[in-house]
């Protein structure tokens, strides 16, 4: 599927009906915010909004207090019940806006009240590694979501990708590489099984 579908098939989304929630998966890398946001720019800001997961990071403190820090980004490092909530909250519309946070990749931080979702925008387009993980309060995600796609992108490119993310925001390249093969690629082969759960394979 080239990305005139792919994108035809998000505007058929957002043109059904109601208020729609697609959701964007797959693993570290795979390029789902890149997606999302072209998404949202080609569909304009009258017809979607990009709320993605990685708002629901738990704080760095919270992190050193559970003693998970040195495996941020894995499934218990994010506040997935809160995620679940606002996608309720998202799905059940209402006259007023939704904010929902977002999170700063230069301060590594979860930001509270950072996008806001008016009640006249169709689509929500929400992206994040655990949107087709069923383990613990992750199960409540998939329901909530008129679709998911998973993005398969070669994992050599992927890998590549994230090493380059890392060092943009200031990590060392050897730093950078042990993280990714240790934390990263750990929460990939978490994320692999979704995809035959999604509705549409983007490779």
């Amino acid at each position: 599927m080239d990305m005139t579908e792919v994108e035809g098939r998000a505007r058929r989304l957002a043109e059904a009906g109601g208020r729609r929630i697609l959701g964007i998966a797959g693993a570290p890398g795979a390029g789902k915010s890149t997606l999302a946001a072209r998404l949202a720019r080609v569909l304009g800001p009258g017809l979607a909004a990009v709320v993605p997961m990685d708002g629901f990071h738990l704080a760095q403190a919270e992190l050193v207090r559970l003693g998970r820090a040195d495996r941020k980004g894995a499934p218990d490092t994010f506040d997935a019940a809160g995620y679940a909530a606002l996608l309720r909250r998202l799905r059940d519309g209402g006259p007023e806006a939704v904010y929902a946070p977002a999170f700063d990749r230069a301060l590594e931080e979860p930001v509270a009240g950072s996008i806001p979702v008016g009640p006249g925008v169709p689509l929500v387009i929400t992206e994040g590694n655990y949107l087709l993980y069923e383990a613990g309060p992750w199960a409540a995600v998939r329901p909530l979501l008129d679709e998911v796609w998973f993005l398969a992108p070669d994992d050599g490119l992927r890998v590549r990708r994230l090493v380059d993310r890392h060092v943009r925001h200031g990590k060392a390249e050897a730093y950078a590489r042990d993280w990714v093969a240790r934390s990263d690629e750990a929460n990939a082969r978490l994320i692999a099984p979704g995809r035959s759960r999604a509705d549409l394979v983007v490779e």
